[in-house]
């Protein structure tokens, strides 16, 4: 696949304001075509690609709001699920509490959650594909809202582990169908640019949102938190109703059933480079997985850090991610190979982890928490270069299959990381060495499906030559 390309949206009338017909023509065309119908409205793609560079006066205007209105659509369907699952880690505690439950069944509730988004995007994804984006999102968006309102009255652990499933099955279509459309309006590297401004705006959540969840509960009870998430899923619905457009055609939809979904799918997994960028990409997850899974313990219980300690580094590691995510956004993208900036991400995490893993040997001696500390950091800041890269790159070979390809892609993530994660603890909370382990063996895997599978430097000599 070309390393360039451009907006889709340069390409035909693709509004993004009002509401309105679900049909719109928007053709696919190849990467790298960037020629615009001069008989057709124009409509530019998000404030700050390159493409509204040739635009001035009202037009750049309108192209800038435009641009920043999808993106904030996007940005806030990417990190609901997040925001779920992690507003709610404060008030386990007092979860246990309420419904008289034991701390083991009260976990059950972000298991279910989890599992809720791993395996609804295998169902909204093809859905996306038969009925185009935006009512199979719309549909997930209510579904979302009524089950996180049932959560903020659950009287009971069962029913709130029941609806945190549902919860998390809606929320998965914010995470799936986001993609989706990112591959509907763009191609080549303007997708990974995206890509990388949607980690800016999706990768905060994470950070903010236990913050927001204790804020919460020193006004009222958990269930103040799910009420929150329900007025925060309203508001979603509303502006998705009424300001993102339907991106997928009806000449590009697939007529089929379930079969055919299946069949589509199956035909993704026997492409060999998009399997290794998906595996590739879930393993990275991965690595972040157990380093989310573990941080806690090690930073506090091996290396005695304070829980005001942790979340500074916390947080830091965060935005090592997001700010490496964003030189790749606008500085390496469209100037260097996506493979190869892929391929320096993947490089650089392998080494970090290795690091680790000698640290928490003991190979080096006893060793404190900065150098561990720094370790993390540029483990984590490097998932800037991997992750966005991934998914554009196996986004760019399914131009007529985004909504499955997305599923495939998140799912995989999410049930990779949620393999890998448990294995951190696997000796205990009194070394650090699992997880640094699962970091290598994860990595090293992450680099070998890269390098067998995508076998880059066969498809660079193909392009080169013009093939």
């Amino acid at each position: 696949m070309p390393d360039s390309g451009g907006s889709r949206a340069q390409r035909a009338h693709i509004p993004t304001t009002g509401t309105g017909a679900d049909d719109l023509p928007v053709p696919h065309g190849d990467a790298g075509a960037l020629s615009v119908d001069p008989a057709a409205p124009q409509v530019t793609a998000p404030a700050g690609l390159p493409e509204t560079a040739g635009l001035s006066g009202p037009a750049a205007r309108t192209a800038r709001r435009t641009g920043l209105l999808v993106t904030m659509v996007l940005g806030g369907l990417t990190a609901l699920p997040p925001l779920s699952m992690d507003m709610y880690l404060p008030a386990l505690p007092a979860v246990t509490d309420s419904l008289s439950a034991p701390a083991a069944t009260i976990q059950l509730t972000l298991t279910a959650c989890l599992a809720g988004m791993a395996l609804g995007q295998l169902v909204v994804g093809p859905m996306s594909d038969r009925w185009g984006r935006r009512k199979p999102l719309l549909l997930g968006m209510v579904v979302y809202v009524l089950a996180t309102a049932i959560c903020a009255l659950a009287p009971s652990a069962e029913l709130l582990i029941g609806f945190r499933l549902l919860q998390g099955l809606a929320g998965a279509a914010g995470i799936v169908i986001a993609r989706a459309v990112v591959r509907d309006l763009y191609d080549g590297v303007e997708m990974a640019r995206f890509f990388s401004t949607l980690m800016l705006i999706s990768g905060v959540a994470p950070v903010i949102a236990p913050v927001i969840g204790g804020q919460v509960l020193r006004i009222t009870d958990w269930r103040g938190i799910f009420v929150v998430l329900t007025v925060v899923g309203i508001v979603l619905t509303l502006v998705v109703w009424k300001w993102l457009h339907e991106t997928l055609p009806s000449a590009d939809r697939h007529t089929g059933g379930v079969a055919d979904a299946l069949r589509t799918m199956r035909g993704l997994l026997a492409d060999r480079v998009f399997t290794g960028y998906m595996v590739a990409g879930g393993l990275a997850f991965a690595v972040l997985f157990a380093y989310i899974a573990a941080s806690p313990f090690v930073v506090q219980e091996i290396y005695g850090a304070s829980p005001q300690t942790f979340s500074l580094l916390f947080g830091l590691n965060s935005i090592g991610l997001i700010t490496v995510g964003q030189i790749n956004g606008k500085l390496l993208v469209g100037r260097i190979s996506l493979d190869k900036v892929l391929g320096f991400g993947l490089a650089v995490i392998v080494l970090a982890a290795v690091a680790l893993l000698l640290m928490t040997t003991g190979v080096f001696g006893e060793v404190g928490l900065v150098p561990v500390a720094a370790g993390l950091f540029v483990l984590m800041s490097a998932m800037g270069l991997a992750m966005p890269n991934t998914n554009a790159q196996a986004l760019m070979r399914t131009k007529h299959a985004a909504g499955s390809a997305s599923a495939l892609l998140g799912t995989s993530s999410f049930l990779i990381g949620a393999v890998a994660s448990p294995l951190v603890g696997i000796a205990g909370e009194d070394t650090a060495v699992p997880m640094a382990l699962v970091q290598v063996v994860c990595a090293v895997a992450a680099v070998a499906c890269f390098l067998l599978l995508c076998r880059p430097w066969q498809r660079a000599g193909r392009e080169a030559g013009g093939l």
